[in-house]
């Protein structure tokens, strides 16, 4: 899910759950303007650290404990991540989303979209 600075979502991906989410990650910051992409550690990688830089932003993802060259990251910034798991808690409110009832992709995307409308509206 990409969400912007003041913690409303912008855009996010449906996957399977055997899959990562970092592959996904490529796709949903393509075209979104941005000064700044923050990520968990699990993001890591030097494809999205370059897709980062391609767009013009700044990459503050804490470097993999198996990564034999680290980048620096700004610690400050990185405490703003809050604002990501804030929108996700904001989203699970939504019943239907954090119960996941809908039994198929279509379905729950459009349940998704709905919560993500209405914490815009809020």
């Amino acid at each position: 899910m990409a969400v912007r600075g003041l913690g409303c979502p912008v855009r996010f991906a449906l996957t399977a759950g055997q899959k990562g989410d970092a592959p996904q990650a490529e796709a949903l910051i393509e075209g979104l303007p941005a000064d700044v992409v923050m990520a968990d550690t699990a993001y890591d990688s030097d494809k999205l650290r370059q897709a980062i830089a391609d767009i013009g932003a700044k990459a503050v993802i804490p470097n993999n404990p198996s990564r034999a060259r680290k980048h620096p990251f700004d610690k400050h910034l990185y405490a703003q991540r809050h604002l990501i798991e804030c929108c996700f808690s904001k989203l699970k409110q939504f019943r239907r989303v954090a119960t996941r009832f809908e039994k198929t992709a279509r379905n729950y995307r459009a349940v998704v979209t709905i919560a993500a409308i209405v914490l815009w509206i809020r």
